[in-house]
């Protein structure tokens, strides 16, 4: 037999961790290659994790709600050998004490002090010390399970000084020692609800992003009266004929990826010491379910037309709804177009998807008084395109063109435009 180490998949480009949300399996299950054994959130999508091998689970070292980096050791899983090789490895199990498991971990200590927020909050209420347990974990990890299993024992130190929260020698320290704002007061009649793990993601991303990036922001309206009333009228032969609906959500893509192409200072990304300026257009869009949010990729959205944006907009949209959505769906987005309109806002700040460099936010479509060329006054169908900069790769320069440009676009729609 041979024990073999299953560790945190990648799960989508620039993704650096997931968290265990649930585990399929249990120590002692038979597993099949590529079966399910767990189902991991992160950032950007909620997927379940293959088996890389065959044979019996022996240990979850990853718990359930745990993040953990791409790599970390999440299970361990005994797969079968051939007897000339099981041989020499029975002969020495029958020479070796019974801790033979912990002092091979006691080889390893490279993460000896890397603790999770769960370890961190146990170990803090009960006063034990961290550096004087002996994590059963990979590389010498302190789980959970070591800390309870202290405090079932009633072997935990009391101390006057409250135990540290933080330890700071590993390079995921100064993520830990970020502060929790103190819980507020509950007064009658108050709900907690517990932060789910997409939740917990979304929160984690939101604060890299707003933290890393200096956001920057402007603003321009745009007049689409003759893209309104287009659509208007071609949407419901539209439906009938290709059985999808064609929304003003679809045009707004299109343009942007249309201005993407003439100005691709747009589809960049910030890499430390350099920028990254993407080939593929792939547009991200935002899509809301009731306590969470996800944002799927158009692929190569430059080269699609309406109709085909359309399309993978109702495509996306239901596999968020159904539970469907993959890591794939996920992968590769440049630049982000968010529907904020669909809310009724009007005007609004998105925050970054961290690595990209903009989002775009579309407001609601109104209908407002305007002065025309010629000095008369009109009503007409206005919105407002609301663009978030990331202002170590974009200027005011290129991102004021790139929206004139998008402005240019949409307000040349009109019945002689093909959505198709």
């Amino acid at each position: 037999m041979a024990i073999e180490q299953m560790a945190m998949p990648q799960l989508g480009e620039s993704v650096t961790e997931g968290t265990i949300s649930k585990w399929l399996v249990s120590p002692g299950d038979q597993v099949n290659k590529y079966d399910p054994i767990a189902e991991v959130m992160t950032d950007k999508v909620n997927a379940e994790v293959p088996s890389s091998f065959t044979g019996t689970i022996t240990e979850l070292v990853g718990e359930e709600g745990q993040t953990l980096t791409v790599g970390e050791i999440i299970c361990k899983i005994e797969t079968e050998e051939t007897e000339t090789e099981e041989a020499p490895k029975r002969e020495e199990e029958q020479n070796t004490p019974s801790d033979t498991d912990a002092n091979r971990q006691g080889k390893d200590q490279s993460n000896k002090a890397r603790y999770s927020p769960a370890v961190l909050r146990l170990a803090g209420e009960h006063g034990i010390q961290l550096e004087e347990v002996e994590g059963t974990g990979a590389g010498g990890r302190i789980t959970r399970k070591d800390i309870q299993k202290i405090i079932d024992s009633g072997m935990q130190q009391k101390s006057e000084a409250p135990a540290p929260a933080v330890v700071q020698t590993t390079q995921q320290a100064p993520k830990q020692q970020q502060k929790q704002a103190p819980a507020p007061a509950l007064s009658a009649g108050d709900i907690e609800i517990p932060v789910t793990g997409v939740r917990k993601a979304i929160a984690a991303n939101m604060h890299k992003s707003k933290t890393e990036i200096p956001h920057a922001w402007t603003m321009m309206e745009v007049d689409v009266t003759n893209m309104t009333a287009y659509r208007n009228r071609i949407k419901d032969s539209f439906k009938q004929k290709e059985g999808f609906n064609l929304t003003f959500f679809a045009f707004f893509v299109k343009a942007a990826a249309q201005a993407l192409k003439e100005f691709p200072q747009m589809n960049s990304m910030w890499a430390g010491d350099k920028i990254v300026q993407k080939k593929d257009i792939n547009i991200s869009i935002a899509v809301a379910t009731e306590d969470s949010l996800f944002v799927p990729v158009i692929k190569h959205a430059d080269e699609k037309t309406i109709k085909g944006i359309a399309r993978e907009i109702t495509d996306l949209a239901k596999k968020v709804r159904n539970g469907k959505l993959t890591a794939e769906d996920m992968q590769g987005g440049t630049f982000t177009v968010n529907n904020t309109g669909s809310f009724g806002s009007v005007q609004s700040m998105g925050i970054i998807n961290h690595p990209q460099a903009a989002i775009l936010q579309v407001e609601s479509i109104v209908k407002r008084p305007v002065v025309m060329n010629n000095g008369m006054i009109a009503v007409r169908d206005m919105v407002n395109l609301c663009l978030s900069l990331d202002h170590r790769v974009l200027d005011g320069l290129v991102c004021g063109r790139f929206l004139g440009r998008v402005k240019e676009i949409l307000e040349n729609i009109d019945e002689h435009t093909s959505v198709y």
